[in-house]
């Protein structure tokens, strides 16, 4: 199943979160882009952050998101030798 739009936003929300730093939230304003508010709204639905507007990450969210992260990393700083 590939990624759908709506689930790159909920990963894009999900790599916003310090994981550094436990006692830092986000917090999703009612101006932010409309997809990024509805993102924050289906996390939480699916009990990866706290509040609707964002909040704490759960303890799935943190798994969630520390996966999102790393996926990240590795797909922006990995250089492919592509043979021709």
């Amino acid at each position: 199943m590939p990624f759908t739009p709506d689930l790159v936003n909920e990963l894009n929300t999900l790599v916003r979160f310090d994981l550094a730093n436990t006692q830092q939230g986000i917090k999703i304003h009612k101006i932010a882009d409309p997809q990024i508010i509805a993102a924050t709204l289906r996390l939480h639905r699916k009990g990866l952050v706290t509040q609707m507007d964002g909040g704490y990450l759960t303890g799935l969210g943190r798994d969630a998101a520390e996966h999102a992260q790393a996926a990240l990393t590795i797909l922006t700083s990995v250089q492919v030798a592509i043979k021709e």
